[in-house]
């Protein structure tokens, strides 16, 4: 596969959440170095998968390093739902809310952002910005990137009128409105596809969240249980693996088949040792922030992935303790 820019691949990079040092750490490992302020490679390029901020203890470092790369021209990225949710949660909505209402469980999600931007309001303002111009997926040199689903109906909807990718002032708008097309597109491109549970049954989540929903993958051909979809590191309750999908529920689902380009995710924060659910999709989010790994996958033009180019790093405890040799100036 020929590379545009005379390069010779990419290096994908999964959800950081706020993992700044060991982005910096991993950035050093696949041979990136930082020259005038950028991690820069000689021969390749980084593509971000969003979900840089909330959570981690190094937001704006994690930001800092990933937006100066893709100014320069060294990396690309796309939109994640944390993102999103920063951009919908401090924008006002025409009757003076905010287009995401300030619940505690929002308040929660994004409060160590926040806290982190809280003396720099004029970089946080700017950094607001700089996430409206991100797109929602990405289709270069033979491989596919989105956060969490390539649904191609949805996105050949939203690209009649964003041709770019990016979203607009009104789309954001519209996209908080449960019911449009562009909560449907943002939701799924973003979030991904979810079931709801039956019988007001509960998930108990890992983060310490409770859902009554569960997340699903979008490359089964004929699944027939929810068990051939589930795809998060909450085991379901009871027996409801085993629950037969009914055709409402097979009908809500997406589906990314085996002769597809390689597509690139994150936002399902897998556990263990990277792997690919097939030979066409790779996941990169290994709940970096919930100290597991922060995973990349070494692309040079592959249509058969290999589990062999994945690179990682252990999150370690005390990240925001690291060492610092790769910590770059704010001023």
């Amino acid at each position: 596969m020929a590379m545009t820019d005379n390069i010779e691949g990419y290096d994908l990079i999964g959800d950081v959440h706020g993992c700044g040092a060991t982005l910096a750490a991993l950035l050093e490992k696949l041979g990136y170095h930082r020259r005038r302020g950028v991690y820069r490679h000689p021969r390749r390029r980084v593509i971000f998968l969003g979900d840089l901020i909330d959570r981690g203890p190094r937001i704006r470092l994690a930001v800092t390093i990933a937006r100066r790369m893709v100014e320069a021209g060294e990396a690309h990225i796309v939109m994640g739902n944390h993102e999103y949710n920063a951009l919908a949660y401090c924008r006002r909505d025409p009757d003076g809310g905010f287009l995401r209402p300030h619940t505690p469980r929002r308040n929660r999600i994004i409060k160590e952002t926040l806290e982190q931007y809280s003396g720099h309001l004029n970089e946080w303002d700017d950094t607001l910005a700089w996430f409206m111009q991100l797109p929602l997926f990405l289709e270069l040199d033979g491989l596919r990137v989105v956060h969490a689903c390539w649904d191609q109906t949805l996105i050949d909807a939203f690209r009649r009128d964003h041709p770019d990718g990016r979203i607009d002032e009104a789309f954001l708008c519209e996209s908080a409105v449960p019911g449009t097309e562009a909560f449907a597109i943002l939701d799924r491109l973003t979030r991904g596809s979810h079931l709801t549970l039956p019988n007001n049954l509960e998930v108990h989540s890992g983060d310490g969240f409770r859902r009554r929903s569960f997340r699903t993958h979008f490359w089964a051909q004929h699944p027939s249980t929810y068990g051939d979809v589930v795809f998060q590191p909450d085991n379901l309750p009871d027996d409801l693996e085993l629950r037969v999908l009914s055709d409402n529920e097979r009908a809500r689902l997406s589906y990314y088949g085996p002769d597809e380009p390689p597509l690139f995710i994150g936002h399902y924060w897998c556990e263990g040792i990277p792997a690919l659910p097939t030979p066409n999709v790779a996941c990169l989010d290994y709940s970096a922030v919930k100290f597991g790994r922060l995973v990349a996958y070494r692309w040079s033009g592959e249509a058969r992935l290999d589990a062999d180019h994945f690179v990682w790093l252990k999150v370690p405890r005390d990240e925001q303790a690291m060492p610092r040799p790769w910590e770059i100036d704010f001023d």
